[in-house]
Parts: structure tokens; sequence; C-alpha cells
């Protein structure tokens, strides 16, 4: 038996709760921008947010990330492995999902910017671009699980 069939299935479900630690993270970091904007400069309630959007990053966000990509990556020798051969990743929907897992990734990196040019003292940007700004990740998030529950099946 190979490698598969031993950590195929606890490999999938360890990057799923991955995904999921990820996704919920970037999900309430925007929102944490959010409340940043109305807490006065120096006061205590910008520190305790400062702290919880260190934390989340540090704690929750950045690991979480590494374990998805480390995982799916993992999972992307599995399958070949499995369907004897990469051509199962030659299809328009393959390349969609990996597009808009990097496309996340490079909102993570805008995100972890902010975080600190806020710990800076900065405001990078407006409390209404932050609300709009904190629905990407669910939209994308969205299109993610679409890809690849309906057409990666």
């Amino acid at each position: 038996m190979s490698w598969t069939g031993l950590f195929y299935d606890p490999l999938r479900a360890l990057h799923i709760i991955s995904v999921i630690f990820w996704m919920a993270g970037m999900l309430y970091l925007p929102r944490l921008f959010v409340y940043h904007h109305t807490a006065q400069k120096g006061g205590e309630l910008e520190s305790s947010l400062l702290t919880q959007e260190r934390k989340l990053l540090k704690v929750i966000i950045n690991p979480a990330m590494i374990a998805t990509w480390t995982f799916g990556i993992l999972l992307i020798f599995a399958n070949a492995e499995r369907a004897n051969g990469w051509s199962i990743f030659a299809s328009p929907w393959w390349s969609a999902k990996f597009l808009l897992v990097l496309a996340m990734s490079g909102v993570h990196g805008f995100y972890a910017g902010a975080q600190k040019k806020f710990a800076r003292g900065e405001r990078p940007l407006s409390e209404r671009r932050w609300r709009m700004l904190n629905e990407i990740p669910a939209l994308m998030t969205i299109a993610i699980v679409l890809v690849a529950v309906v057409w990666l099946r």
C-alpha cells in the first residue's frame, strides 16, 4: 500500500481544518480593522485591538495559511498518485482553484501589512473601505468551495 492509501484521509481532514481556521481568521481581521477606526489613538481600546490583531495573525492566520499550503501541496502529490498521473490537474477548474488560493494568499499579505501600519499608528484605509474589504475573503471562500466541491469531485 502506498503512502496515499495510508495517509490520504487524515491529510484531507487536516487540510480542511487548516482552511477553516485560515478563512475564519481572514474573515475576522478586517472587522477588527473597522473597529480600530472608531478607537481613540493611544487609548485602551486601540491597544486592545492591536493585541487582538497581532495575536490573530501570529497565532491563527499565519500558521493556518502555512498548514493549508503544506497539506494542499501534499494532497496534490497524493491525488496525482491516486489518479496515476498529473493529467487530472490539466482542467481549468484546478487552475481556477489554484489562482483563487494564490489571490487569497495575496489578500492575507495585504492584511498583514495593514496590521503593521495600524501598529505604527497609521490608519491605512477608511472604515468604509475596510467594511467593503471584509467581504473579499468571504466571496473568495465561496468561489474556492464551489470550484473544489462542485467541479473538482
